[in-house]
C-alpha cells in the first residue's frame, strides 16, 4: 500500500513508520501542530523538528496547525489526510498508537470516512520490547519532556541508551512510570534512525522546569542535519 505516516517527531510514530516501510511505500508525512499544550491527540514539544526529519527522510510533509479544541482537532487531521489522498494517492495511514484507544479510534474513524486503511503496528505491544527493538535498530531517542513522579529534570535532553532504558524500567517497577510514555509521563524526539539519510544535531537548547508540578521540557532552539 501507499501510506501517509502520522508523525510527531517522537519514537512511537517514527518506529511505526519504520515498521510499515518494510512492507509498504511511505508517500508522505503528516503532522498536526496543536496550539493546545494539553492536546488530547497530538504531541507538542519540539514538533517543528518534524520538518528536519522529513528532509532527512527525503519525504514531503503536510504540516498543519490546529487550535487544539478537543474534537475540532479531528477536523484538522481529516483535512490533512484528505489532501494526502488527493496529492499523493495514498491508500492508508500509519500511526504510532500503543495503548491510547482515544487516538486509535479517532484515526480509524477518519480513515473510514476517507476510504483509507488505518495501520497501527505498535498497538498492544509490550513497551519494553518496543524499546529493545528500537535500540537494536539504531534509533537514537532523547527525552524532551517529563511529567511523572520519579522523572527529574536530569532526564531532560537525555539520550535513551541501554543504561537509561534500564533506569526507565526500574522506575516502572517502583513508581509505575509507563515505559511507553503514552500517558504523557514523558515525550521524546528521534534524532537518528534507519529512515534518516542524515542525523539531527542539536546546536542550542534550553530547559524549562516547574518545581510545583515536577514537570519540565527540553526545548530545541536550533538544530541542523549532519552526516551520519
Amino acid at each position: 500500500m501507499k501510506l501517509a505516516a502520522l508523525v510527531s517527531g517522537g519514537k512511537d510514530s517514527l518506529y511505526a513508520t519504520y515498521i510499515a516501510s518494510k512492507r509498504h511505500e511511505i508517500r508522505v508525512l503528516v503532522t498536526i501542530k496543536s496550539l493546545n499544550p494539553d492536546s488530547y491527540m497530538y504531541h507538542v514539544p519540539n514538533i517543528d523538528l518534524v520538518k528536519l526529519q522529513a528532509k532527512a527522510m527525503r519525504l514531503p510533509l503536510i504540516f498543519r496547525h490546529s487550535a487544539g479544541a478537543k474534537e475540532a482537532e479531528l477536523s484538522d487531521l481529516r483535512g490533512a489526510l484528505r489532501e494526502a489522498k488527493i496529492r499523493y494517492g495514498i491508500d492508508g495511514v500509519v500511526s504510532g498508537a500503543i495503548f491510547s484507544n482515544y487516538q486509535r479510534s479517532r484515526i480509524e474513524r477518519i480513515c473510514n470516512e476517507l476510504g483509507l486503511v488505518s495501520l497501527a503496528p505498535l498497538w498492544g505491544r509490550d513497551p519494553e520490547e518496543l524499546w529493545k527493538e528500537m535500540l537494536d535498530a539504531g534509533f537514537e531517542v532523547i527525552i524532551t519532556a517529563v511529567a511523572a513522579y520519579g522523572l527529574t529534570d536530569e532526564w531532560l535532553g537525555r539520550l535513551i541508551d541501554r543504561n537509561a532504558f534500564k533506569e526507565l524500567c526500574n522506575l516502572h517497577g517502583v513508581c509505575y512510570v509507563c515505559t511507553a510514555g503514552e500517558g504523557g509521563e514523558f515525550e521524546t524526539l528521534v534524532i537518528n534512525c534507519p529512515l534518516f539519510n542524515e542525523r539531527i544535531r542539536i546546536l542550542q537548547w534550553h530547559t524549562e522546569w516547574d518545581d510545583k508540578t515536577q514537570s519540565g521540557q527540553f526545548i530545541v532552539d536550533d538544530a541542523v542535519l549532519v552526516e551520519k
